[in-house]
């Protein structure tokens, strides 16, 4: 995935019809890492426990609540995003 500039969050046109792209990854069955893509081109991960029973809707709760991890052990587990690591 790459890192270039997509939308423009101050235009409305680009920004309202933008959208993330987002992977997620089970570490462990009670274990979730989420990436998802920016906006302005860059991207960040995010890491957080989980009940382990329904992953397909668990990484919604770590996308939006999880701890963020260091961008190197993001570029390990998500070598399929480029670009500039969200700081």
């Amino acid at each position: 995935m790459s890192g270039k500039v997509i939308c423009d969050p101050a235009t409305p046109e680009t920004y309202g019809t933008w959208q993330p792209v987002i992977r997620w990854k089970a570490l462990n069955r009670d274990v979730l890492a989420v990436a998802n893509s920016r906006c302005e081109g860059a991207w960040c991960a995010y890491i957080g426990a989980v009940p382990g029973m329904h992953h397909d809707n668990e990484w919604q709760e770590i996308r939006a609540h999880g701890g963020k991890l260091s961008e190197h052990i993001a570029r390990v587990i998500f070598p399929e995003f480029e670009g500039p690591y969200a700081r």
